[in-house]
């Protein structure tokens, strides 16, 4: 009896870089890894990255406690003007009324500014790509832009949005919140004590008392 034998490449370049790139980016499965191999000109259809990312052994693992980082890590270099980076992260509160809603904050690294406090009650990455684009169009386009690992931050509609601005996305490590994201924190509370009971629909003023400098906060 002939038996039919498989003879496929070895994809040797093609393996590396799948390595290469599920070491960068941890946190990214498959689907993930192949929107990156797809912005970089890799022709090879999804079918055929999974069995590479299984055979190669990159499966996502779960979380584990984490250990503190052995050495230092190297900063990303910026420069001194306006635009070089922006941080995105989302901060959290509540109405009186109990019911929640996030903040999806904007800040120039350089210059302090909170560019964009956008408030709702959900925020999915396509709603953050389309305000991305839209304070672009407002501001123009940053140097590069940073953000924790958050599911929207690293969603598919993320991943294609950099590629359509090719504007580089860089993530920090889990756990390590942005300093200065953060500190807009101090304003949210200070708008709600004037405002308990406003309604959910309407978050305007949320947006409104947040675009300031975050160094005149206090």
């Amino acid at each position: 009896m002939v038996r039919y034998q498989a003879q496929r490449a070895p994809d040797t370049e093609l393996r590396g870089r799948l390595r290469d790139l599920a070491n960068e980016r941890r946190r990214f499965g498959y689907r993930r890894l192949f929107v990156l191999l797809r912005r970089e000109g890799e022709p090879s259809g999804i079918n055929r990255i999974y069995r590479l990312y299984r055979e190669e052994g990159l499966t996502v693992r779960k979380r584990k406690a984490r250990r503190k980082a052995v050495g230092t890590r190297a900063p990303i270099l910026v420069e001194a003007r306006p635009n070089a980076r922006w941080s995105l992260d989302f901060v959290h509160d509540q109405f009186a009324n109990g019911q929640r809603f996030r903040v999806l904050n904007v800040v120039d690294d350089v210059t302090r500014e909170c560019l964009a406090a956008i408030p709702d009650t959900s925020i999915s990455g396509r709603r953050v790509a389309r305000e991305l684009t839209a304070l672009i169009e407002r501001r123009g386009k940053p140097g590069m832009i940073v953000s924790d690992n958050g599911t929207e931050l690293t969603s598919n509609a993320i991943l294609r949005w950099c590629s359509e601005h090719r504007i580089e996305w860089y993530y920090i490590a889990p756990g390590k919140p942005i300093a200065i994201v953060k500190d807009c924190r101090k304003l949210h509370p200070t708008w709600l004590r004037a405002h308990p009971k406003v309604p959910c629909q309407d978050l305007k003023g949320v947006q409104n008392c947040t675009k300031v400098p975050v160094g005149q906060v206090r």
